[in-house]
């Protein structure tokens, strides 16, 4: 049953489900189906994990705007060939003697799943397992054996010219005469990647091929023949696979990379050309790495992954991540991971006072089951602050920081299940990525002199505020005649071992006057 025509909601989500709504004109007796699409030859990354998690959000968001029902389809392109070795697997030596066969014929690496293919779809579920959203996961070799696309197959066969049409102006010109739609896989030596076909034969459902093909990487063996397109006996081609899928289940949206945005026109009128529409789609921008690179799980830029994100700091904090403004590039590395944690419990401080009526607006009610399960939170502790208190201790006891923070904040009390994972995924960040890059520097005899100075000025002060606290520095600095940041990177350097630190004035309130003195004196 519709509920609303138009949607007055702003969030992208509600957009988005407004425009399949107009687009697509779905019926109540056909679920809308939402698909998203991995391609397994390396571990999944963030941007696969995105791609689902907001997929869902959409098709939450339609569900609740227009009361219709809806699938959503993870299909995995598991017939795909292995085109190269990922640099961040073991027996790559194994791995490169199936270079050019399917994914699902190339054996785990691992030694744990049926195939290369199995393994890393293991882990693309693990990742959807974890956001808790609902999907259906589908394998292309389970697809293509099973007879899914044999329709469309047949469809594109018989238009197999009008289809080289489309891509053939789209290639390099070394790659026009040979290509096909089609991908036959060697009845002799498995390959997928090293045939070409050289005939095509619609009224018996079959391709003449020859595998002789070399990139560099694989070789043919030379076999020849006639061979049927159905059953999973071949495969089409990157674009066209897009097209045949979204014939073959009537798609109704799917999102891509900016990287893929000629795919998805090429797709487009592929499918138009078998008699379909093409879906709702939108166009996101990449995660990039500390350098600015997107995410390749192939060449093993991997990013920051999702289980190392659970392991360092709460799942939620990622989805909201997630959330905020998918078609912006974004630079997501482990220096970015506090700050993504503080603005996911600074929205849990704020959300009870959003009205009710704006609640569907706010990241925090798509990723928090309508509203239903976003957690209370109003201690002013955050991960930041965790880090700092770890930091400046330098201790690896769960009590004791327990009861510096409960000193600092009495409402931290309030929350201990919070307060627990804070400070368990803090000390795992510390351990495993703050404590490494620690180096405490020596500092020299004049800076020995301003350091006595700092503590005897901060031993001095009893009962200041924060803001007191933290024109100590400044004044000190003003009387030695140097920049305030000078003194401050001396005392990050020389007393915390990192190059930049907290605010000076929240550290002595959060760790104790009495405390950083001590610190400062053993420095002098």
């Amino acid at each position: 049953m519709e509920r609303n025509q138009t949607s007055t909601h702003r969030a992208w989500p509600f957009q988005e489900a407004a425009q399949i709504v107009k687009q697509r004109q779905p019926s109540s007796d056909r679920p809308v189906l939402f698909e998203t699409g991995f391609g397994p030859s390396g571990f999944p990354h963030l941007g696969h994990f995105s791609e689902g998690v907001r997929t869902a959000w959409v098709r939450n968001a339609c569900e609740y705007l227009y009361g219709l029902k809806t699938r959503l389809l993870c299909f995995s392109d598991d017939m795909d060939g292995l085109r190269k070795v990922p640099s961040n697997l073991p027996q790559p030596e194994m791995l490169a003697a199936h270079l050019g066969k399917p994914l699902h014929a190339v054996p785990d690496p691992f030694g744990c799943c049926a195939s290369f293919s199995d393994h890393m779809n293991a882990k693309l579920c693990e990742f959807f397992a974890a956001s808790g959203f609902d999907y259906e996961f589908q394998s292309s070799r389970a697809a293509y054996v099973r007879g899914d696309f044999d329709e469309g197959l047949a469809i594109l066969l018989a238009k197999a010219e009008k289809v080289r049409q489309i891509i053939v102006p789209t290639l390099r010109q070394q790659n026009r005469q040979r290509w096909s739609p089609f991908f036959p896989i060697c009845p002799n030596c498995g390959s997928i990647m090293a045939t070409r076909v050289t005939a095509y034969h619609p009224s018996r459902g079959t391709v003449s091929f020859t595998c002789d093909l070399n990139a560099g990487h694989y070789t043919g063996c030379g076999e020849s023949g006639e061979q049927s397109v159905l059953g999973g006996n071949a495969k089409v081609g990157w674009k066209v696979d897009w097209a045949l899928r979204w014939y073959t289940y009537e798609v109704d949206y799917e999102m891509y990379g900016k990287d893929l945005v000629d795919s998805v026109r090429q797709s487009s009128r592929i499918v138009r050309l078998m008699g379909k529409k093409p879906p709702v789609g939108l166009c996101y921008e990449f995660f990039l790495d500390e350098e600015g690179r997107g995410l390749a799980s192939s060449a093993g830029r991997m990013g920051v992954t999702v289980d190392a994100w659970k392991k360092y700091a709460p799942l939620e904090s990622l989805l909201f991540f997630l959330f905020q403004h998918p078609k912006r590039a974004k630079r997501l590395h482990w220096g970015v991971v506090p700050k993504c944690v503080d603005d996911y419990l600074e929205a849990l401080r704020h959300y009870p006072e959003v009205a009710e009526d704006q609640c569907p607006e706010q990241a925090l009610w798509h990723i928090g089951d309508r509203g239903t399960a976003v957690p209370e939170y109003a201690s002013r502790v955050n991960f930041s602050t965790v880090n700092n208190l770890i930091a400046a201790l330098g201790v690896d006891s769960v009590e004791v920081l327990g009861e510096y923070l409960a000193r600092y904040d009495a409402q931290a009390a309030a929350y201990p299940q919070v307060m627990q994972a804070l400070v368990d995924k803090g000390l795992s960040y510390y351990r495993d990525v703050v404590l490494p890059n620690k180096h405490f520097r020596l500092p020299t005899n004049e800076e020995r002199v301003l350091l006595g100075q700092l503590a005897e000025r901060l031993s001095a002060t009893n009962g200041a505020t924060e803001e007191e606290l933290q024109a100590i520095p400044f004044d000190l600095a003003r009387e030695a005649e140097i920049p305030p940041k000078e003194l401050f990177q001396l005392f990050y350097e020389v007393v915390l071992g990192q190059e930049r630190g907290p605010r000076f004035g929240s550290l002595v309130q959060l760790v104790g006057q009495e405390q950083v003195v001590n610190m400062v004196r053993e420095k002098a």
